[in-house]
């Protein structure tokens, strides 16, 4: 007498989730993270750019840290 093997109703999930992201999900933090980069490298666009003196020297000390 042989045993009946039971079978799965459905196909077996492979447990992860399948998440697709939009192009702009990874491509605008991206571009965020190399235009302030840009920033910190060349202050002196940043001092053109900012009208309050608070942000320029924000701007200085960040150069002045990633400096040394």
């Amino acid at each position: 007498m042989s045993a009946t093997t039971h079978t799965r109703p459905h196909p077996a999930t492979s447990g992860g989730v399948d998440i697709r992201l939009p192009w702009w999900a990874l491509a605008l933090p991206a571009l965020a993270f190399i235009v302030l980069l840009a920033l910190m490298l060349n202050p002196t666009d940043a001092q053109a750019a900012a009208s309050d003196p608070v942000i320029t020297h924000l701007f200085e000390r960040a150069q002045q840290f990633i400096a040394g």
